[in-house]
């Protein structure tokens, strides 16, 4: 039985991130995943200048763009009716997430991790895992970076996620004969679903079409999508659609327990309006390890879980402001205000787009919000 300081369960963003923070300190770290990378995730891949930043803040190194599709102009629709094309905005990038997940994993093996993806897991606790085929590891700290579906929180609390408040997105993979990303612009379309929205984001050799909300307003999830599908030109009759949960900003504010910490989707860090969670995924991943390390530095691993609850307060309170914004996005009471109010604002538009590139936080934004609210609820009562 092998023993190591940390182990840390899932080899995505969070999971590879936390891994390589961790043995960039000095300690032993264990990484698993019961995939073999590289490996397909559905993902629509927005790598936003946000995730730009962390990745250079954790690796001291720029991400490699090269394969990344990089866009400046964006198209909002509504029912299908455009609302407004935006040029020169803030850089988007789109990727495949079998590249960038299997860069973040390489950084981590690079960096002195040990290998351990490709085997499933049969049994947890709170200091070892054990293998399908018997062996066992053990650890003073363990990350679980496992995704929404994540079996670390199921073992703490007894299910990963609350079926009430849980997200969920339909995808597919448009093949360039189906659709041409050169010819198609970065497109999301507002109420293509209750309480989210429709996606189509064009990478270099396919375009990453999906619809996705909140689960419970949207009990046949599939009927949206399939005439989201149609507004674009596309057959769902022909097309195989995959389906994921999708934490939208139901975080847990207790992620973990103990020595124990669930960072990334697996701890809920989802932004709710934007769907991004691929920069909150690599930061929560540097902030567990980083509260690991210095928890085993006190030889004290207990104190993990009190240390990653205060550095990610800042995370929790702008999600807290985004969840409250949400109300005003995407509830269908107010959605008639909201599409008319973001067709006519610039300033409205430039905002979403600004918190979309991660150029602005919600405390800033919601400040911003608060001092145009006495006239948006005034126009949403006139209409």
């Amino acid at each position: 039985m092998q023993s190591f300081d940390i182990i840390v369960i899932g080899a995505g963003p969070a999971g590879s991130c936390a891994a390589y923070w961790a043995s960039q300190q000095g300690l032993s770290v264990a990484l698993l995943d019961k995939a073999t990378f590289p490996r397909h995730k559905l993902c629509g891949g927005l790598f936003t200048e946000r995730s730009r930043h962390t990745y250079q803040d954790i690796f001291g190194r720029d991400f490699d763009m090269s394969r990344a599709v990089t866009r400046t102009q964006i198209a909002f629709w509504h029912d299908n009716t455009e609302l407004a094309v935006l040029n020169g905005i803030p850089p988007l990038h789109l990727t495949m997430r079998l590249e960038l997940d299997n860069t973040l994993y390489k950084n981590a093996i690079a960096a002195g991790v040990n290998d351990f993806t490709g085997r499933a897991l049969s049994e947890l606790s709170d200091t070892t895992v054990t293998f399908r085929d018997g062996e066992r590891l053990t650890a003073k700290i363990i990350i679980g970076a496992d995704g929404v579906n994540s079996v670390v929180a199921r073992t703490l609390f007894g299910k990963a996620f609350d079926t009430e408040t849980i997200g969920f997105g339909l995808e597919i993979e448009a093949s360039t004969d189906e659709q041409n990303p050169l010819e198609h612009p970065l497109r999301i379309d507002f109420g293509s679903a209750a309480w989210g929205y429709g996606w189509s984001f064009p990478k270099q050799h396919s375009t990453t079409v999906g619809v996705g909300g909140l689960r419970a307003p949207n009990p046949d999830m599939k009927a949206h999508f399939s005439k989201y599908l149609r507004d674009l030109g596309l057959d769902p009759d022909t097309t195989r659609f995959k389906g994921h949960h999708l934490p939208f900003g139901d975080f847990r504010k207790i992620p973990g327990r103990r020595n124990v910490l669930l960072a990334g989707d697996a701890a809920g860090l989802v932004d709710p309006i934007t769907g991004e969670g691929i920069a909150l995924a690599m930061k929560s991943g540097q902030l567990a390890a980083q509260a690991a390390v210095d928890a085993l530095a006190q030889n004290a691993a207990d104190t993990a879980l009190a240390r990653y609850q205060f550095s990610l307060r800042p995370i929790h309170k702008s999600l807290k402001i985004a969840r409250m914004l949400r109300r005003i996005i995407f509830a269908p009471r107010w959605q008639v205000a909201f599409v008319a109010t973001f067709r006519k604002s610039g300033t409205v538009r430039m905002q979403y787009m600004r918190l979309l590139a991660g150029e602005v936080e919600y405390p800033e934004l919601g400040r911003s919000v608060l001092r145009r609210l006495p006239r948006y609820v005034l126009n949403a009562f006139r209409r």
